[in-house]
């Protein structure tokens, strides 16, 4: 979203437009939905922290600096509740056959490469579900959300070399974990 679009709307919703926040919602819904899947493991948690999220910015909108970018500022709430859930849970479940990345068997594929690459890709989210969730969060920022350096570091509250470092040895740690599997 354009951050001056972003800005007006974050203002109109200050000043008591509250409907406006619909349009941040929309925009954002999925990749907050997607963070929490990927840290939790379970579409039904997600779906549940996802909303969480959005009512926790609603709330706290009041004391959001317009003049920050609101992303990385939903994604750090979505984060933390995942965190929390994760502490109270003590145990993530798995959602079976569910990919890290969607695998459309209908693209050209033969149905023997289909099958293979969401065996691979469902052998990426075991392995990314057995990282520490430090480096699962970096990782997950970093490719699955594509974020840069400096949005990961403002999401985890660590500086721009932490978040680098976390990154690097949840890929370590991930290629050791594909590497053991095979």
């Amino acid at each position: 979203m354009d951050p001056e679009l972003e800005r007006d709307i974050i203002c109109r919703v200050k000043n008591g437009d509250q409907n406006r926040f619909a349009e941040l919602v929309d925009r954002y819904k999925n990749p907050v939905f997607a963070l929490v899947f990927r840290l939790t493991g379970n579409r039904d948690d997600a779906e549940d922290l996802a909303q969480e999220a959005f009512v926790k910015a609603f709330v706290s909108l009041r004391w959001f600096n317009p003049d920050r970018r609101f992303f990385p500022w939903l994604y750090t709430i979505a984060l933390n509740l995942a965190r929390n859930h994760l502490k109270q849970k003590r145990l993530v479940r798995f959602d079976s056959l569910t990919a890290v990345a969607d695998i459309d068997a209908s693209s050209g594929d033969n149905p023997e490469h289909a099958l293979q690459r969401l065996e691979q890709a469902e052998q990426l989210r075991r392995a990314l579900m057995q990282l520490p969730l430090p480096l699962r969060e970096a990782v997950s920022l970093r490719f699955l959300d594509e974020l840069t350096f400096d949005d990961i570091a403002a999401i985890l509250g660590v500086s721009q070399s932490a978040a680098k470092m976390r990154v690097y040895r949840g890929l370590e740690k991930l290629s050791e974990l594909m590497n053991s599997r095979e």
